[in-house]
Formats: C-alpha cells, structure tokens, sequence
C-alpha cells in the first residue's frame, strides 16, 4: 500500500511538495562532497597553478559555506577544496551546484559544503574503519553541531580503481559497501547518494568501473553520467573548468529529481522504525 501512497503524492504535488518540506525547516542544507580529484577540481590548474579563473555560475554566496580544514564555516569560494587537498585545487563542481540548487529552491536557505575530496584515492581508502572513512565522518559530524541537515552525498571517484583489474572487477560490491555502510554511520538509511560516472579513460579498466557505477541499482542512489563532458587535454583525466560547471548543474537536475521520493520515504521509515 505505501508505495501507492508515495506515488499519488508525486502526481499531486509534484515538486512543491518538496519545497514545502524543505521549507518547514529553518536548519543549513549540508552536502557532503567526496571522492577524488575531479570532485575536489582541477578546472583551471596547469603544471600545478590554478589560473585563478572564476566563473559567475561559481561565484561567491553568503548563503553557501563550506566546512574548512579547521573544522569550521566559512563563506564558499573557489577554489572550494583548498586546504583540504595537498595537491593544488582549481574549479569544482560544488559551487555551481550550491548556486544552481539556491536558484532552483531559495527554500533550501545556507548551502553547508562538507569538502572530503582527496586526489588519487581508490575505493578501498574509503572502506569502513579506513582513516578516510573516519575523515569523512568526523567532518560530517562536525558539520552537524550548529544546527542543520545532510541532504546528500556528492560522490565522484573511480579513476584509480580503472588502472587496476582487480580493483576495477571488485568496484561494484566495494562502492556498494561504502554507501551501505556509511548511510548507516551518519546514520541516515535513505540519505540520497549522487555519484558520477566516470569521464575520463583513465586506465585500462575504464569500462569496467563505468559499468558498476551505471548499473548500481540501491534506493535513492542516482548515477550522473560525466562521459559527454570536456576533459582537459594536457592531462586527459580531470574535467576542464566548463565541464566542471556543467556537472555542478547536472548534480544540482539529480538532486531533485530524487529529492521528492527521498523525503516521503524517509519520513515513512523515522515514523515506521
């Protein structure tokens, strides 16, 4: 019976009943940004200097904050992973995607950015009880003490699993451990979870971590796929400064298009359990 009730609800109210659910609430709206280096952004950067290049869709925003390396809120801007890398960070996806859900929902009120995107990380880092699996949770934590709500994991990751063949065949059930696992350690069972499918060849196995990202079928998990977008051609593996924007938009079209079940289903599984 309950799917059919969530359902009705889709037809009736459609995307406003999101919004209303989101503005009922006065918390900051967290994000949590994680994977490798084209989640933290190389748009811009050559031979390891950013251009300093930042785009209007990318612009500064006092209603977006990010989570800094100090644990602290500060104003969002370019580049958003700074500090939190230790190899040098250009343009993102984050700020355009804050920028682009803001203008899409200004119900959604302060944009919180949970930036936990280091460069060169395989899935196996991120498994439970690794340094960057408890990284993530104590920022995520952190994030939560003044008041506010995870509404998502933005995930892009995979390059480095796609030089190795056993890593890149043991993808699929890894991520899907990760996700189970860290869903259930925030706690939040149905947080909506937004991944990114790999863009660039990065090595042999490619294809072979493309197909598990593609085919992970979990609730409220939703693939975005990067294959179309431009990726720099001095490096062939990190997206260039306008493809980056363009996937904050793409991430931005994800989030609501799973933002209304998400929430009915959620509401179900606090009242049910």
């Amino acid at each position: 019976m309950f799917p059919s009730v969530i359902f009705t609800f889709l037809a009736a109210f459609q995307f406003h009943t999101f919004e209303f659910l989101v503005c009922a609430t006065d918390e900051k709206s967290i994000f949590i940004l994680a994977g490798q280096s084209n989640m933290a952004g190389r748009g811009g950067v050559t031979n390891g200097t950013w251009d300093g290049c930042v785009p209007h869709e990318c612009r500064p925003d006092p209603r977006i904050l990010r989570l800094n390396p100090k644990l602290m809120w500060e104003e969002a801007r370019e580049p958003l992973h700074g500090g939190i890398n230790t190899k040098p960070c250009g343009v993102g996806p984050g700020i355009s995607f804050a920028n682009s859900v803001l203008q899409r929902d200004p119900c959604l009120g302060v944009i919180g950015s949970v930036t936990c995107a280091p460069g060169g990380t395989n899935i196996t880092e991120w498994k439970q009880g690794s340094d960057l699996y408890y990284w993530l949770l104590k920022r995520a934590n952190a994030a939560l003490r003044d008041e506010g709500k995870i509404r998502a994991i933005l995930w892009y990751q995979g390059e480095s699993d796609s030089a190795d063949e056993t890593r890149a065949k043991m993808y699929k059930k890894r991520l899907i451990e990760f996700f189970l696992h860290i869903r259930r350690d925030l706690p939040s069972p149905v947080l909506p979870i937004i991944q990114v499918a790999l863009a660039s060849n990065a090595g042999l196995y490619y294809e072979v971590v493309r197909k598990a990202q593609l085919e992970i079928k979990l609730p409220n998990v939703i693939c975005v796929d990067a294959k179309e977008l431009e990726v720099k051609k001095n490096d062939t593996l990190h997206l260039t400064t306008s493809a980056q924007v363009h996937l904050g938009k793409m991430l931005a079209n994800a989030f609501f298009d799973i933002g209304i079940y998400s929430v009915l289903i959620k509401a179900w599984v606090e009242k049910t359990y």
